[in-house]
């Protein structure tokens, strides 16, 4: 996320063939993949593993312009713009969705400059956060979208993790808070949704934090953690 190593907008117009040095923090050029460890621990001492795969399948126009496609092995896509204000997306496509959906505005991954303090929003969903007994039980189904600032805390951390020791890594920190009825002795309450993120030169995001807690006889939340498993 600092200016220097990002892509340029008249690169992306030409379509260029790899990304520029932009892509050390959140690499872009196709044939790149990650294997990820996602673990949940959920309140109700729950813990459950899953295996994610992502890929970077090269560019695909998508809404009029040229963005660098990510895959999930899910089917989830991802289509993303590098300019000097930073890395964002501009579209998304699941495997119900018979064409990308594009954003109604840049959703950013990382903003520029990448230096301490700089902050910006987005929208984000209680991924964790579950009523007890209502259907559906996922909060966000009725909270799809919640308002989250993210702000750089650190250029120079220290991350290890299965794939590695890796230094110099780019923490981001993402908050918000979204009000609901916990239970009938406290009623509503302002639940914190918190996110950690670090992007190291090299694999890109290494390793992501997120914390949803509940403590209320109404709703579970837990703790997800996704670590970086292999790279290349």
């Amino acid at each position: 996320m600092r200016v220097a190593w990002l892509l340029s907008m008249c690169a992306l117009l030409a379509g260029c063939g790899d990304p520029p040095p932009p892509a050390s923090l959140f690499p872009l050029e196709p044939g790149r993949h990650w294997t990820f460890d996602v673990r949940t621990e959920w309140e109700t001492l729950v813990i459950e593993h899953e295996t994610r795969v992502l890929s970077t399948e090269g560019e695909a126009e998508v809404g009029g312009v040229t963005a660098w496609r990510r895959r999930s092995a899910d089917g989830v896509e991802w289509f993303l713009r590098v300019d000097d204000s930073g890395v964002y997306r501009v579209a998304a496509k699941t495997d119900l969705d018979a064409e990308p959906r594009p954003d109604a505005q840049r959703r950013y991954v990382l903003k520029a400059p990448i230096a301490v303090g700089t902050s910006w929003q987005s929208t984000t969903a209680p991924y964790l956060l579950r009523r007890k007994a209502d259907f559906p039980p996922e909060i966000r189904h009725t909270h799809p979208e919640v308002p989250m600032t993210y702000t750089i805390e650190a250029l120079d951390d220290q991350v290890e993790v299965r794939a590695g020791r890796f230094e110099r890594c780019v923490r981001v920190q993402g908050t918000a808070q979204l009000k609901l009825f916990a239970d009938p002795v406290v009623g509503w309450r302002d639940l914190p949704l918190r996110t950690t993120e670090w992007y190291c030169h090299g694999p890109g995001l290494v390793k992501l934090v997120r914390e949803e807690p509940a403590n209320s006889n109404f709703l579970v939340g837990g703790v997800l953690t996704m670590e970086l498993l292999q790279w290349h």
